[in-house]
Protein backbone atom coordinates (compact mmCIF):
# COMPACT_ATOMS: atom_id res chain seq x y z
CA UNK A 1 0.00 0.00 0.00
CA UNK A 2 1.23 3.50 -0.83
CA UNK A 3 0.21 6.55 1.13
CA UNK A 4 0.87 10.22 0.54
CA UNK A 5 1.37 13.27 2.67
CA UNK A 6 -1.50 15.23 4.14
CA UNK A 7 -0.89 18.33 2.00
CA UNK A 8 -3.12 18.99 -0.99
CA UNK A 9 -0.90 21.89 -2.07
CA UNK A 10 2.75 20.80 -1.88
CA UNK A 11 3.87 24.39 -2.52
CA UNK A 12 2.98 25.10 1.13
CA UNK A 13 5.72 22.72 2.29
CA UNK A 14 9.14 24.46 2.62
CA UNK A 15 11.57 22.64 0.35
CA UNK A 16 14.24 20.41 1.85
CA UNK A 17 17.23 21.47 -0.25
CA UNK A 18 19.95 19.27 1.31
CA UNK A 19 20.26 16.82 4.22
CA UNK A 20 23.18 16.33 6.58
CA UNK A 21 23.79 13.25 8.70
CA UNK A 22 25.30 14.22 12.06
CA UNK A 23 27.23 11.72 14.19
CA UNK A 24 27.03 13.03 17.76
CA UNK A 25 29.84 11.63 19.89
CA UNK A 26 30.75 12.25 23.56
CA UNK A 27 33.87 14.40 23.63
CA UNK A 28 35.96 11.78 25.45
CA UNK A 29 35.23 9.25 22.67
CA UNK A 30 35.97 11.47 19.66
CA UNK A 31 39.53 10.24 19.10
CA UNK A 32 38.27 6.66 18.77
CA UNK A 33 35.12 7.41 16.81
CA UNK A 34 35.95 10.06 14.22
CA UNK A 35 38.92 8.28 12.55
CA UNK A 36 36.82 5.10 12.30
CA UNK A 37 34.02 6.87 10.44
CA UNK A 38 36.47 8.59 8.13
CA UNK A 39 37.99 5.20 7.31
CA UNK A 40 34.76 3.27 6.65
CA UNK A 41 33.25 6.08 4.55
CA UNK A 42 36.50 6.54 2.59
CA UNK A 43 36.46 10.26 3.33
CA UNK A 44 38.91 12.88 4.56
CA UNK A 45 38.10 14.69 7.79
CA UNK A 46 38.09 18.48 7.50
CA UNK A 47 39.93 20.67 10.01
CA UNK A 48 37.97 20.96 13.23
CA UNK A 49 35.95 24.11 13.77
CA UNK A 50 33.68 25.76 16.33
CA UNK A 51 34.48 27.51 19.62
CA UNK A 52 35.68 24.23 21.15
CA UNK A 53 36.74 22.42 17.95
CA UNK A 54 33.53 20.43 18.26
CA UNK A 55 32.64 20.14 14.56
CA UNK A 56 34.17 18.53 11.49
CA UNK A 57 32.95 17.41 8.05
CA UNK A 58 33.74 14.17 6.23
CA UNK A 59 34.78 15.10 2.69
CA UNK A 60 34.38 12.44 -0.04
CA UNK A 61 36.83 12.04 -2.90
CA UNK A 62 34.05 12.89 -5.35
CA UNK A 63 30.91 15.03 -5.04
CA UNK A 64 29.48 17.04 -2.19
CA UNK A 65 29.69 16.26 1.52
CA UNK A 66 26.70 15.08 3.55
CA UNK A 67 28.21 13.71 6.80
CA UNK A 68 29.21 15.92 9.74
CA UNK A 69 30.74 15.11 13.12
CA UNK A 70 29.89 16.78 16.42
CA UNK A 71 31.47 16.37 19.84
CA UNK A 72 28.86 16.57 22.60
CA UNK A 73 28.98 16.69 26.36
CA UNK A 74 27.13 13.43 26.91
CA UNK A 75 24.82 10.95 25.23
CA UNK A 76 25.59 10.86 21.53
CA UNK A 77 23.78 9.20 18.66
CA UNK A 78 22.72 10.72 15.37
CA UNK A 79 20.54 13.54 14.13
CA UNK A 80 19.53 15.16 10.85
CA UNK A 81 20.02 18.71 9.60
CA UNK A 82 17.50 19.79 6.97
CA UNK A 83 18.69 22.71 4.85
CA UNK A 84 16.13 25.10 3.39
CA UNK A 85 16.03 28.60 1.96
CA UNK A 86 13.86 29.84 4.85
CA UNK A 87 14.78 28.36 8.21
CA UNK A 88 12.10 30.22 10.15
CA UNK A 89 9.29 29.26 7.76
CA UNK A 90 10.47 25.66 8.07
CA UNK A 91 10.43 25.95 11.87
CA UNK A 92 6.87 27.32 11.85
CA UNK A 93 5.84 24.48 9.55
CA UNK A 94 7.45 21.89 11.84
CA UNK A 95 5.81 23.40 14.93
CA UNK A 96 2.40 23.32 13.26
CA UNK A 97 2.93 19.59 12.70
CA UNK A 98 3.70 18.96 16.37
CA UNK A 99 7.46 19.53 16.66
CA UNK A 100 8.94 21.40 19.63
CA UNK A 101 11.70 24.00 19.39
CA UNK A 102 14.45 23.37 21.94
CA UNK A 103 17.06 25.91 20.85
CA UNK A 104 18.57 28.06 18.12
CA UNK A 105 21.95 29.35 16.94
CA UNK A 106 21.91 32.88 15.55
CA UNK A 107 19.39 33.10 12.70
CA UNK A 108 20.75 30.12 10.78
CA UNK A 109 19.94 27.05 12.92
CA UNK A 110 16.74 26.10 14.73
CA UNK A 111 17.00 23.00 16.95
CA UNK A 112 13.80 20.98 17.24
CA UNK A 113 12.39 17.66 18.38
CA UNK A 114 9.78 15.61 16.55
CA UNK A 115 6.52 14.73 18.37
CA UNK A 116 8.21 11.51 19.56
CA UNK A 117 11.40 13.25 20.71
CA UNK A 118 13.88 12.76 17.82
CA UNK A 119 16.20 15.78 17.61
CA UNK A 120 16.76 17.48 14.26
CA UNK A 121 17.93 20.89 13.07
CA UNK A 122 16.58 23.25 10.44
CA UNK A 123 19.50 24.98 8.80
CA UNK A 124 20.41 27.48 6.10
CA UNK A 125 21.46 26.04 2.77
CA UNK A 126 25.21 26.36 2.22
CA UNK A 127 25.27 25.45 -1.48
CA UNK A 128 26.52 21.86 -1.10
CA UNK A 129 25.11 19.52 -3.74
CA UNK A 130 25.89 16.59 -6.01
CA UNK A 131 26.41 13.40 -4.02
CA UNK A 132 28.52 10.87 -5.97
CA UNK A 133 26.83 7.44 -5.92
CA UNK A 134 27.92 5.66 -9.11
CA UNK A 135 30.87 3.33 -8.63
CA UNK A 136 30.69 3.30 -4.81
CA UNK A 137 31.01 -0.14 -3.19
CA UNK A 138 29.00 1.12 -0.23
CA UNK A 139 27.53 4.40 0.96
CA UNK A 140 26.40 5.79 4.30
CA UNK A 141 23.14 7.06 2.87
CA UNK A 142 20.27 6.42 5.30
CA UNK A 143 19.00 7.50 8.70
CA UNK A 144 16.63 4.96 10.23
CA UNK A 145 14.29 6.56 12.74
CA UNK A 146 13.36 3.95 15.36
CA UNK A 147 9.80 4.50 16.57
CA UNK A 148 7.87 2.67 19.30
CA UNK A 149 4.39 1.42 18.44
CA UNK A 150 2.72 4.03 20.64
CA UNK A 151 4.16 6.82 18.45
CA UNK A 152 4.27 4.99 15.11
CA UNK A 153 1.43 6.52 13.11
CA UNK A 154 1.94 10.06 14.34
CA UNK A 155 5.71 10.03 13.83
CA UNK A 156 5.45 8.56 10.34
CA UNK A 157 2.91 11.21 9.38
CA UNK A 158 5.05 13.95 10.91
CA UNK A 159 8.11 13.12 8.81
CA UNK A 160 6.07 12.77 5.64
CA UNK A 161 4.37 16.10 6.19
CA UNK A 162 7.55 17.84 7.32
CA UNK A 163 9.43 16.92 4.15
CA UNK A 164 6.51 16.78 1.73
CA UNK A 165 7.84 13.41 0.51
CA UNK A 166 5.69 10.42 -0.33
CA UNK A 167 5.40 7.83 2.46
CA UNK A 168 5.57 4.21 1.30
CA UNK A 169 5.46 0.82 2.98
CA UNK A 170 8.79 -0.96 3.16
CA UNK A 171 9.81 -4.57 2.59
CA UNK A 172 8.02 -5.59 5.81
CA UNK A 173 5.00 -3.22 5.89
CA UNK A 174 4.20 -3.82 9.56
CA UNK A 175 7.76 -2.83 10.53
CA UNK A 176 9.22 -0.50 7.89
CA UNK A 177 8.11 2.56 5.95
CA UNK A 178 10.27 4.94 3.96
CA UNK A 179 10.07 8.41 2.51
CA UNK A 180 10.70 8.82 -1.22
CA UNK A 181 13.53 11.35 -1.38
CA UNK A 182 14.13 13.52 -4.44
CA UNK A 183 16.93 12.12 -6.60
CA UNK A 184 19.24 15.06 -5.93
CA UNK A 185 19.28 14.64 -2.15
CA UNK A 186 21.90 12.51 -0.39
CA UNK A 187 20.08 10.88 2.54
CA UNK A 188 17.13 8.49 2.68
CA UNK A 189 14.83 8.39 5.70
CA UNK A 190 13.64 4.95 6.83
CA UNK A 191 11.03 4.56 9.58
CA UNK A 192 11.17 1.41 11.72
CA UNK A 193 8.69 0.23 14.35
CA UNK A 194 10.53 -0.94 17.48
CA UNK A 195 9.06 -2.01 20.81
CA UNK A 196 5.89 -0.65 22.40
CA UNK A 197 6.86 2.53 24.21
CA UNK A 198 9.85 4.77 24.77
CA UNK A 199 11.55 7.68 23.03
CA UNK A 200 12.08 7.90 19.29
CA UNK A 201 15.75 7.42 18.40
CA UNK A 202 17.76 6.81 15.25
CA UNK A 203 20.67 4.95 13.72
CA UNK A 204 22.68 4.99 10.48
CA UNK A 205 22.58 2.54 7.57
CA UNK A 206 25.05 1.76 4.80
CA UNK A 207 23.92 0.59 1.36
CA UNK A 208 26.29 -2.18 0.20
CA UNK A 209 26.98 -3.89 -3.11
CA UNK A 210 28.59 -6.77 -1.18
CA UNK A 211 27.46 -6.67 2.45
CA UNK A 212 29.89 -9.35 3.59
CA UNK A 213 32.86 -7.49 2.15
CA UNK A 214 31.75 -4.20 3.71
CA UNK A 215 31.22 -5.83 7.11
CA UNK A 216 34.70 -7.35 6.94
CA UNK A 217 36.18 -3.93 6.18
CA UNK A 218 34.35 -2.38 9.12
CA UNK A 219 35.42 -5.13 11.51
CA UNK A 220 39.03 -4.66 10.42
CA UNK A 221 38.64 -0.94 11.21
CA UNK A 222 37.38 -1.66 14.73
CA UNK A 223 33.65 -2.41 14.49
CA UNK A 224 31.93 -5.35 16.18
CA UNK A 225 29.16 -7.48 14.64
CA UNK A 226 26.11 -7.64 16.91
CA UNK A 227 23.55 -9.56 14.82
CA UNK A 228 22.92 -10.95 11.35
CA UNK A 229 19.53 -10.72 9.62
CA UNK A 230 18.21 -11.49 6.17
CA UNK A 231 19.13 -8.30 4.36
CA UNK A 232 21.14 -6.48 7.00
CA UNK A 233 23.91 -6.79 9.61
CA UNK A 234 23.86 -4.89 12.90
CA UNK A 235 27.24 -3.55 14.08
CA UNK A 236 28.72 -1.31 16.76
CA UNK A 237 31.47 1.19 16.08
CA UNK A 238 34.50 1.35 18.43
CA UNK A 239 32.60 3.51 20.95
CA UNK A 240 29.36 1.49 20.93
CA UNK A 241 27.26 3.39 18.34
CA UNK A 242 24.87 0.91 16.69
CA UNK A 243 24.47 1.03 12.90
CA UNK A 244 23.64 -1.35 10.04
CA UNK A 245 25.02 -2.54 6.73
CA UNK A 246 22.20 -3.40 4.32
CA UNK A 247 21.64 -5.11 0.97
CA UNK A 248 20.71 -1.90 -0.84
CA UNK A 249 22.08 -0.44 -4.05
CA UNK A 250 24.36 2.51 -3.21
CA UNK A 251 23.36 4.20 -6.47
CA UNK A 252 19.60 4.19 -5.79
CA UNK A 253 19.36 3.47 -2.08
CA UNK A 254 16.74 0.77 -2.61
CA UNK A 255 17.00 -2.98 -2.14
CA UNK A 256 19.15 -4.60 -4.80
Amino acid sequence: MTTTTGFDDTSTVPNVEWLWVFLDTPRDAVEQSWPFWSTVTRTTMSPRRGPDDEFATLIPARGGSWIKLQAVGSGGGTHLDLDSNDVHASARHAAALGARQIGHIDDTVVIMQSPGGFTFCLTTRDGTSGQARTGEVDLLDQVCIDIPTAAWDRECRFWADLTGWELRDGSIPSTFRHLVRPDDLPVRVLLQRVGDTGPVSGHLDFACTDRGATVATHVAAGARVCAEHQGWTVLEDPVGRVYCCTDRDPRTGVLA
